[in-house]
């Protein structure tokens, strides 16, 4: 089940592609735009919206994209109203799962103890966490980057294993930066480089150095294909979250194969 791939360009459509027709739609654009798309040290990982999993796990056959859900539940079932158990993302084409996003933390009330026991049973179930952590604008203002990083890290990885870390993709995701918020800017490659450091130094106190080289680290906020290399590629990450980007396919596409070229 270990990652292959060097680089993840994962899409996170968020509550977009609201109808049925949408989702039809965006299949259609996929289809014709990605006709040339061939990754080997690359992996596209599409996390649509739960209703609609089944339709691009069943409509998509390309060996290098994979499928995901936004987020699941830390019970695999259960009285558990509106519930996703990772159980039901695996049966239906899954192999990723979006933990811990800033956006599910702050609308949903999420706190490090739910992502920490999701995240767990997301390994237990045969699926890739994409663990989210990231600093707000007061953190970073007050520079408390490192102190919340390492904080969220020792939390959500609490109950993850030597074993199991390398299922585990960890997405570094400063709050001010995602398109949501209307970031004024991005992160330098210097910041991105700090953080991606400190990431991986906690990984191999925790885990040791053979398996923290296994974990992939990524970027998420305002990616897109314009900004990719700049902003991932200069900095050494290994892919992004995807954001308002994964509307357009051609778009996804675009940075999927800039990922690929690695420069």
């Amino acid at each position: 089940m270990r990652i292959k791939e060097k680089h993840l360009i994962i899409a996170n459509f968020k509550m977009y592609l609201s109808g049925k027709g949408q989702v039809s739609q965006w299949l259609r654009n996929f289809d014709r735009d990605s006709k040339n798309l061939e990754l080997i040290e690359s992996r596209l990982v599409l996390c649509p919206p739960a209703v609609s999993l089944a339709d691009f796990a069943s409509n998509i056959e390309l060996d290098c994209v994979s499928f995901g859900a936004q987020d699941c539940f830390w019970q695999d079932e259960g009285a558990y109203t509106s519930g996703l158990g990772s159980k039901m993302v695996s049966s239906y084409g899954g192999k990723f799962v979006i933990l811990g996003h800033s956006e599910r933390r702050k609308y949903f009330g999420e706190t490090d103890e739910a992502v920490s026991h999701k995240t767990s049973l997301a390994v237990k179930n045969r699926l890739h966490p994409i663990l989210c952590v990231g600093e707000n604008a007061d953190e970073k203002r007050r520079e408390e980057t490192k102190e919340v990083l390492l904080n969220k890290l020792e939390k959500n990885l609490q109950f993850i294993g030597k074993g199991t870390i390398e299922e585990v993709v960890i997405c570094y995701e400063p709050i001010w930066a995602i398109s949501a918020n209307n970031p004024d800017h991005l992160p330098t490659a210097n910041e991105l480089m700090e953080a991606r450091v400190l990431i991986k130094k906690f990984l191999v106190g925790k885990y040791g150095q053979s398996a923290a080289e296994r974990v992939r680290i990524i970027y998420g906020g305002s990616v897109d294909s314009k900004n990719y290399r700049e902003v991932c590629v200069e900095s050494g990450m290994e892919g992004a979250l995807i954001g308002g980007a994964s509307k357009m396919p051609y778009e996804l596409v675009k940075i999927a194969k800039i990922a690929e070229e690695g420069k």
